[in-house]
């Protein structure tokens, strides 16, 4: 939905959250909100498998995602053509930052105790790798907010914000849908028989699992 808005209404240097402060704020909440629903219908699916567990890393990463896209939603960014609204403003940052920061963690951490399964191996492998694209989408953020913390340089000024933040969009969007991917799989088999493990891990990790087809 936020893709069509660029492509009708653009421009693209804009930052994606400049949407919410016009007529197409419906359209962009809604985006927003399905996608942070979507990411938790994801883990429930996950959870439910057995592929992760509510309280590891990757399942309060993913959680926490969530959060940080309902706070984007309920807290627009600072309207400065009419009027600040600094505290808003400073929610909308901070939801975005939290969001931003979390799914790379989430993907990694739901993904590295699969890699070496027999069965999950191939989705975590995928995962991972969505994982690891996301952290390198984010990396010229981070290099703009350390260049701003020596330099008068102010960070949003250092690269065009639009464009990266939807180079990073598109990277953890995508991230999303190859674990959406993932749990499509997962919910057409019965729930993991999970052995014993020496490691402690995010999410139960096998030798000896198998799996039985829904009938």
């Amino acid at each position: 939905m936020v893709g069509l808005l660029d492509l009708t209404v653009g421009p693209l240097r804009r930052t994606i959250s400049e949407y919410a402060l016009g007529d197409y704020r419906p359209v962009f909440d809604v985006a927003v909100v399905l996608l942070a629903v979507g990411s938790l219908a994801i883990l429930g699916v996950l959870v439910h498998k057995g592929v992760a567990k509510w309280r590891s890393t990757g399942a309060i990463a993913l959680v926490l995602w969530s959060a940080g896209l309902f706070l984007v939603v309920a807290f627009p960014k600072t309207n400065w053509a009419m009027g600040t609204n600094e505290v808003s403003g400073s929610i909308h940052r901070f939801g975005s930052m939290v969001a931003f920061v979390s799914l790379p963690i989430a993907i990694i951490a739901l993904a590295r105790p699969w890699l070496k399964d027999h069965v999950w191996g191939r989705h975590a492998r995928w995962t991972m790798a969505s994982g690891l694209l996301s952290v390198v989408a984010f990396m010229p953020l981070l290099y703009a907010i350390a260049l701003s913390a020596v330099s008068d340089v102010r960070w949003w000024r250092v690269f065009p914000l639009g464009y990266i933040e939807r180079i990073l969009l598109i990277a953890e969007v995508g991230a999303v849908l190859v674990v959406g991917l993932w749990a499509i799989a997962a919910s057409r088999v019965a729930p993991w028989r999970v052995g014993e493990t020496s490691r402690i891990t995010s999410a139960p990790s096998t030798t000896s699992s198998t799996t039985r087809t829904r009938s």
